[in-house]
């Protein structure tokens, strides 16, 4: 049997051994860990708190992962620690460490739809994002419309063009129905905003003309005149002759110049040769096209030719448009 001097010296230690421990995890938990800069630190899904605590440590953030295992116990915190890729901030503290693991606040990317590209440049770009899981690779539009549970419709201009921003991990497929969704509330929103007596029927003919007015010029003062070139053409049954049409028809035959020819081969979306707006749109139109389309500029124009600066000249009568096309056009071809 134990001398009760040596129980007492051995509860002393005892003692000492756990206050000293306490001391230690009370420092631990509260001092920054060891990053001299931002860090990036991925917790994987389904992944175990003991895991968690050896990857900080093999990254060199903490000293001992059992503290930081203990913390999380101790804040009940072991079952609400949320996957992804956290950008840790230099002084962070374990204990603000773990708050960060268990609000989800995860790194995220972004992918830009830009206004005026196709569904294939789009889908191109979304390829490329390495974060994202890709779930449309090889499949056709058709295949894309139907994953997006809006099966018979056509793909092209359907996506809002704009900035996504997403976790490691998004699948693609879901970026798609955030855009398509977006690009289906702003089309509601404005075609209910519409100006009065449009040549238009219904939101899916605006969003054709938009494309066409987005391909025309970058110009934002000048997208509703455009527009309204294009409304007063559709009212007089004229050709509306706009080059991008003809373009996209030509689809990969296209290697940047459009001859005489080009403009007679009969595609659908030629509308040099076919009287109204193609059947499709060409492309992505942002919401300025958009709004030009709904409230086209009533000035009487009927033409307009490009003046090499970005800019364009806009006539109502097709003597002043030829006068126009010979100081910019053929001036330019012979300079």
């Amino acid at each position: 049997m134990l001398k009760p001097w040596l129980l007492a010296i051995a509860a002393i230690c005892f003692l000492a051994t756990l206050s000293n421990s306490w001391v230690d995890y009370c420092l631990q938990v509260d001092s920054p860990l060891n990053n001299k800069e931002i860090v990036t630190f991925e917790i994987t899904k389904g992944q175990s708190l003991k895991s968690i605590a050896d990857g900080l440590y093999s990254k060199g953030l903490i000293e001992k992962p059992m503290w930081f295992r203990l913390l999380a116990w101790s804040e009940n915190a072991t079952g609400k620690l949320k996957f992804g890729e956290y950008e840790i901030p230099v002084a962070t503290t374990p204990r603000q460490l773990l708050t960060l693991f268990t609000s989800g606040k995860v790194r995220h990317y972004s992918v830009t739809i830009v206004e005026g590209w196709t569904f294939r440049q789009m889908v191109d770009a979304l390829q490329r994002q390495p974060k994202l899981v890709h779930q449309i690779d090889g499949k056709t539009a058709k295949e894309i419309m139907e994953l997006l549970d809006a099966p018979g419709e056509l793909a092209e201009g359907r996506f809002f063009p704009d900035t996504y921003f997403f976790p490691k991990g998004t699948a693609d497929i879901d970026v798609l129905k955030r855009a398509y969704r977006k690009m289906q509330t702003v089309l509601a929103d404005e075609w209910r905003e519409r100006a009065e007596d449009l040549q238009l029927h219904n939101p899916y003919e605006a969003l054709i003309l938009a494309s066409i007015v987005e391909k025309e010029s970058a110009l934002t003062e000048e997208r509703t005149k455009i527009a309204g070139v294009f409304s007063r053409r559709l009212a007089k049954r004229m050709l509306l002759q706009t080059d991008p049409t003809v373009i996209y028809g030509m689809g990969e035959s296209y290697m940047g110049n459009i001859r005489k020819d080009d403009l007679l081969r009969d595609t659908p979306f030629n509308t040099y040769v076919h009287l109204g707006l193609p059947p499709t749109p060409i492309c992505m139109p942002g919401i300025g096209a958009l709004r030009a389309a709904l409230h086209p500029d009533s000035d009487g124009s009927l033409y307009f030719v490009a003046r090499g600066d970005g800019g364009h000249v806009f006539s109502e009568n097709l003597a002043d448009h030829n006068k126009a096309v010979d100081q910019y056009i053929k001036k330019s071809r012979h300079e």
